[in-house]
């Protein structure tokens, strides 16, 4: 497998991921995602959406707002919890999050749940070095709030102020009333959203693993108190499920149960999915029971009345809630990972090839005129026909050889060759790149052919 220099190597010289703000000297923890990462993302994206939300019944979709009521964090908690505890080295100055630095010192303590003074007992009692300087002094534990603050209206007053979101989660959460209003859905039913979440993370990191804007992928699935946990199995079976039908390494992941005196206040159940990144084995997927916490906790600050009626038993309650949440961009850095592999070939050439699902893959089919002056008319046809349903690209650049590895290199599933012959027999050759086979294959049956074998 790639270490993580290679792959931060790969993607900014293909076009899948830039540095952000990169002209004016880049800025720190930002990334840019380029025509390939864009293609790359859409893709996760979609193929989530198929199996979570149009493959189940009575799963919805959301797209809520980013800047929510302040009373929406307070209700969550987020206003007076949702914090890290930082300390500061008295010799360099830079903060670091204590309960990491206990943790990287022994990997059995966990200091989940300590309060501060222990956190910083610790500190001193075992001589934690910073990382920065190493020198062994800091300044006691203070609480950092994650979330970013800013302000609406054209004053900048403290009653204007907003955050923007942490998290998607709160957005369906606020709306359940409405999205079962208006959807009559029975329990149990799902809530799906796609969208950007902000943390100001002390320790960002890992080229795009850990960063302070990222996209969310999160369901909340509502059910009759009781039968939680049955579904929480359910979920968590169904997201190992979808990152093994997209070609991950069953070996290379490992499900981590959250001990009872670990799991967070609102939860009954908590599966963490890792995935061994290039530093080793790190949250990928995060499954979570939260009981009846949240929509309790809105209906308690809101006085409005979110419990259900369940129209069998006529009996009136609160839904449970399991909730899958994963980050789009551990997702892009996790296929990336698990396809990018160095081949070396009879002929002892080395083809660097992305071997990712072809449901993910960038560009699905790339069009090649064999030359350019011959086939360029015929092969840009054929571009503009098969265009209308897959993501295609056009190359007419240096000899088809180079041209095999530049589309390798990127993941693209078809190279389609335009040649001599294909004005007489309207078929062109169809060169596969996993196994760089190639077959001809009538223009009017590309279409089906190549829907037929990228389908997730």
């Amino acid at each position: 497998m790639p270490t993580l220099d290679t792959l931060t190597t790969y993607a900014k010289s293909t076009g899948f991921i830039y540095q952000g703000s990169e002209i004016y000297g880049g800025l720190a923890n930002t990334w840019d995602y380029g025509p390939l990462g864009s293609l790359l993302k859409n893709n996760i994206k979609k193929a989530w959406i198929q199996r979570f939300q149009r493959e189940f019944p009575n799963n919805v979709l959301l797209d809520s707002g980013i800047l929510l009521n302040s009373n929406v964090w307070k209700a969550s908690g987020h206003i007076g919890g949702f914090s890290d505890p930082l300390t500061e080295c008295e010799s360099c100055h830079q903060r670091f999050r204590a309960d990491n630095m206990i943790h990287e010192h022994d990997s059995k303590v966990n200091p989940d749940g300590w309060t501060f003074v222990q956190m910083d007992d610790y500190i001193k009692t075992h001589q934690l070095a910073c990382p920065n300087c190493q020198k062994k002094a800091f300044m006691p534990i203070r609480a950092f709030n994650m979330m970013f603050q800013t302000y609406q209206g054209v004053v900048l007053e403290k009653a204007n102020q907003i955050y923007l979101r942490p998290e998607t989660a709160q957005g369906i959460f606020i709306n359940f009333k409405n999205i079962q209003r208006t959807t009559r859905n029975k329990l149990p039913f799902g809530v799906c959203q796609v969208g950007k979440a902000f943390r100001n993370e002390i320790t960002p990191g890992n080229f795009v693993f850990r960063t302070r804007e990222f996209e969310q992928m999160e369901m909340e699935f509502f059910v009759k108190p009781g039968t939680e946990l049955e579904w929480f199995d359910y979920w968590k079976k169904a997201c190992k499920d979808f990152l093994l039908d997209l070609g991950v390494n069953e070996t290379h992941l490992k499900l981590e149960d959250h001990e009872k005196e670990a799991l967070a206040h609102y939860s009954n159940a908590t599966t963490d999915i890792l995935y061994q990144f290039p530093w080793g084995f790190d949250e990928l997927w995060g499954i979570a029971s939260r009981t009846d916490f949240d929509l309790n906790a809105h209906q308690e600050h809101s006085k409005e009345n979110l419990s259900y009626l369940d129209p069998e038993t006529n009996e009136r309650y609160v839904p449970y809630v399991i909730e899958p949440s994963v980050g789009v961009e551990r997702l892009v850095l996790t296929f990336l990972n698990e396809s990018l592999v160095d081949e070396t070939l009879e002929s002892e050439e080395i083809r660097t090839v992305l071997k990712i699902h072809p449901a993910l893959s960038p560009y699905k089919v790339a069009i090649l005129p064999l030359i350019k002056k011959l086939h360029k008319d015929q092969a840009f046809e054929i571009y503009q026909q098969l265009s209308k349903s897959f993501d295609v690209t056009y190359d007419d650049t240096q000899n088809i050889g180079k041209r095999y590895r530049r589309q390798d290199a990127i993941g693209t599933y078809f190279c389609i060759t335009v040649d001599h012959e294909t004005e007489l027999d309207q078929a062109v050759t169809v060169r596969h790149r996993d196994t760089m086979q190639q077959e001809r294959i009538k223009i009017e049956a590309l279409e089906s052919y190549i829907s037929k074998l990228i389908q997730f």
